[in-house]
């Protein structure tokens, strides 16, 4: 099945701080598939850096909220973080589960959701 959106829910004690050691790997991963890797290593540093400040504050991080095929995005008011795809052509579920492998690794609590038919105006 082709998810539109992966949804990543923390549950337990795990919290922002917790994705802050993974976050790089996630966004590598993420970029890295979709084939939106900054030509400039300085831009993806800083991606990397502003998010992991945020997350290391335990704060609702920016995630990478570009234009673009996929969008990794941190809603307001909740303990999770969501993959949205823009375009028909891309299927989440091979890089959700990539996300899982990286959560599972790091030991991080978690239950993943797909396809919340998010909506934009």
């Amino acid at each position: 099945m082709k998810f539109n959106s992966a949804h990543f829910v923390l549950t337990g004690d795990s919290s922002y701080k917790d994705l802050a050691p993974v976050f790089p790997d996630i966004l590598n991963m993420l970029l890295g598939e979709i084939g939106q890797v900054p030509e400039e290593e300085e831009i993806m540093q800083m991606y990397i850096e502003q998010n992991v400040h945020d997350l290391l504050n335990d704060k609702k991080p920016e995630g990478y909220n570009r234009k673009g095929k996929v969008r990794l995005i941190f809603p307001i008011d909740k303990k999770e973080f969501y993959l949205k795809s823009y375009t028909k052509t891309v299927d989440l579920t091979a890089i959700a589960d990539a996300v899982s492998d990286i959560l599972n690794d790091a030991g991080i609590s978690y239950e993943t959701k797909g396809d919340n038919r998010i909506t934009f105006g």
